[in-house]
Parts: structure tokens; C-alpha cells; sequence
């Protein structure tokens, strides 16, 4: 057994500068060198007793999370809880760096500690901080964090071994500030299909209705990337509602993406939001913070009914569980569909696809769009 599956012999409920200038490639795939480089020494260097003094700790600051709640813990008590950031998969893998998009959550981590203020939990994680299905395999994760900027940011992993690696996250600004919500979904099938979508998500049809445009700042970042410039399909969902014309989009097959092409483009989108809050003077107004969360419950709505990822879910945790974590966590301010959620097609799994080994990518948006719709929004 290699030293960095040690964790798998143990109880899985156990393990479990705002920049003006953006990111290089050379920056970011240093970046996800150094972690792997620090993870494998960290491997090589465990005992069976450092793990498991290590998993004592964060079991300790999971009981306290559940016994307090969000506002009792302190930032490096919600960021620890279940063991997290991992550094292994509960699943099956070939890999040598399994968990292809940990480096994401751990940059995002580090940037948003370094960047917003006043960054402390959000009560919303307490109830879904953590699912697995240990016959299956599969595991997933939820913390939730607020800042004088963001009323809450989310962040999903989902960790299935090589069958399936997802990291999401959604950044809500306060709604005094009339801005897009950051959307970020990136998945991995079988470590041989990849989606990706990174998007400020407009909360209103037209972007001059927005306290600031962006898309002008976005373009220049997509423009350096041709493999982020595909298209998504109708099947799920209206590209003119909740998506902008700069919305980093790919299905691919080569890995090298990742870390070549994703790695830098989403840094530099993430980096341009908080730029955006960091230019805009808040409202005092009780109206215009009215609207600007009436049209997030309207995204989150439209976003709960239509997620494609709800079918995975119910697959691994059950459907009571998917409809739950998707109303009450992941789109948290939807209205809640009478019945349940009708799951989509599901887009991936926690074992093997469906259907005779079919393209486990076959589902989610796998066509381009046969007529393109174009959105009305005023240029910048």
C-alpha cells in the first residue's frame, strides 16, 4: 500500500491581494506542481499515526461545527472540516494526482482569505457540509462563506476517483452591489471527457442594467484561450437567460487543458469579479438591494430546475437527499418546485456510464447549438 492510500484503510467519515495584473500560465501550472510536490513529500513522510492524529484533528473541528454552527468556528476550522483540502480519493484511480481540481479549491481559499473582507463562515454549510456513499465510492463536500462583498460563496467538491472529479463554486455579491453572480463548474469524466464553464452570470438581460459592465474585461482573458471558447447546447439550458456572450465554455479530452488553458483563465475571472465589487460603491437604497435579490432568487430558481448535475446526486445519496441539497443548498434561494426535482439526464456517475459504456459526456451539452441565439445587451 503507498504511503498517500493510507487514509483509504481508515474510516472514511474520519477523512472525511486583489491583483491587477493576471496570472500567467508558467504561474499557474507552477502553482499545481508545487502542491503535488508538497503532497507527495507529505505521503512519503506519513506514519499510520500521523494520519490518524491528523483525522483526530479535523473530527474535532467537524463536532465542533455541528455543535455551534457556522458563526462559532473560526476560519481554519471550517476550512479543515473533513479533512479537507484532500489529498487522496475515496474511489478507484490510476493516477498519481487524483483529485484533479483540488488545486482550484486551494487557490480560491487562499485568494479569498487574502482578498475580501472580513471573510468568516456561512451558517448555510452546517446540514451538507459532507455526504458519502462508501459502496460506491464517492464523496462529497460543501462549505459556505460570507465577506463584506459576497453575501455567500459555496464550494462544491465531489470526488468519485477517476470516474468523476467536480469542483463547483457560486459567488453571490451583497446585493448592494447590482452585480452578475461568478459561476464555476469544471468536471471530469473517467479522467478522458472534461467540462468547464466559468461565467459571470448577469442577473438581468441587459448588462447596462448591471451597476457596471464587464464583458469588455472578459473578452481579452477568452480571447488568449481557444479552447475555452465552445458553445453549450439548449438541452439544459437558454443561453440568453443568466449566461454572458464571455462565458468560458469546453468539452475536451486532453487533460493538458486543465492546467494549461482552465487553471489561468479561471484565476483571471475570479480575480476580475472581486476588481468589479472592489470598483463599485455599494447602494444604500432598500430598493435597488430589493431587486438585485429578487433577480438572485430568480437565477437560483431557474439554475435549481435545470442543473443537470441533480441526477448525479440522486444516484449516489438518493433523490430525497439531491432535492434537499439542491433547494436548500446549492440554489438556496429558489422557490421550491412542488414534487421534487425531475432530475436531468445524468451527466456523469460515481461507477461506470450507463448504457453500455456510452459517453459518460453524451448528455449534458454535448451538441453545439444547431441556431445560435443572440442575447440583446448594449455594448460597453
Amino acid at each position: 500500500m503507498k504511503a498517500q492510500h493510507l487514509l483509504l484503510a481508515l474510516p472514511v467519515s474520519l477523512s472525511c491581494n486583489i491583483a491587477t495584473a493576471f496570472t500567467s500560465t508558467s504561474i499557474s501550472q507552477s502553482f499545481i506542481r508545487e502542491r503535488h510536490d508538497r503532497l507527495n513529500a507529505q505521503s512519503v513522510a506519513s506514519s499510520g499515526s500521523v494520519v490518524e492524529q491528523e483525522l483526530s484533528n479535523a473530527e474535532k473541528s467537524i463536532e465542533k461545527l455541528n455543535t455551534n454552527g457556522a458563526s462559532a468556528i473560526t476560519m481554519g476550522e471550517a476550512e479543515a472540516a473533513h479533512g479537507m483540502p484532500w489529498s487522496d480519493t475515496i474511489g478507484k484511480t490510476n493516477e498519481e494526482n487524483p483529485l484533479l481540481y483540488m488545486p482550484f479549491w486551494e487557490w480560491q481559499m487562499k485568494f479569498m482569505k487574502d482578498t475580501l473582507t472580513n471573510l468568516r463562515p456561512h451558517e448555510c454549510v452546517t446540514e451538507y457540509s459532507y455526504n458519502d456513499n462508501i459502496k460506491k465510492k464517492a464523496r462529497i463536500v460543501n462549505q459556505c462563506y460570507q465577506s463584506d462583498e459576497y453575501s455567500k460563496i459555496r464550494m462544491t467538491y465531489y470526488d468519485a476517483g477517476d470516474s468523476t472529479q467536480v469542483f463547483n463554486s457560486l459567488w453571490y455579491p451583497d446585493p448592494a452591489y447590482n452585480l452578475p453572480v461568478l459561476g464555476i463548474d469544471l468536471l471530469s469524466f473517467n479522467r478522458k471527457k472534461y467540462l468547464a464553464i466559468v461565467d459571470f452570470q448577469p442577473l438581468h438581460e441587459i448588462e447596462s442594467d448591471h451597476a457596471k459592465t464587464y464583458e469588455h474585461r472578459l473578452q481579452p482573458i477568452k480571447e488568449q484561450y481557444e479552447s475555452l471558447k465552445g458553445r453549450m447546447s439548449s438541452k439544459f439550458y437558454d443561453e440568453t437567460q443568466f449566461f454572458s456572450q464571455q462565458m468560458l465554455f469546453a468539452r475536451f479530452d486532453d487533460e493538458e487543458v486543465v492546467t494549461r488553458d482552465l487553471f489561468p483563465a479561471f484565476q483571471q475571472y475570479v480575480k476580475v469579479h472581486t476588481q468589479l465589487i472592489a470598483e463599485t460603491t455599494p447602494s444604500s437604497s432598500a430598493d435597488e438591494r430589493k431587486l438585485v435579490s429578487e433577480r438572485q432568487k430568480e437565477y437560483d430558481t431557474y439554475s435549481a430546475e435545470r442543473d443537470p448535475a441533480t441526477a448525479l446526486f440522486a444516484n449516489m445519496f438518493g433523490k430525497e437527499w439531491a432535492d434537499d441539497f439542491v433547494f436548500d443548498f446549492l440554489f438556496s434561494k429558489s422557490d421550491r418546485k412542488e414534487g421534487g426535482l425531475t432530475p436531468p439526464p445524468m451527466i456523469g456517475g460515481g461507477g461506470p456510464p450507463q448504457g453500455g459504456g456510452r459517453n459518460p459526456m453524451a448528455n449534458p451539452m454535448a451538441n453545439p447549438m444547431k441556431k445560435q441565439q443572440t442575447a440583446h445587451r448594449t455594448s460597453p
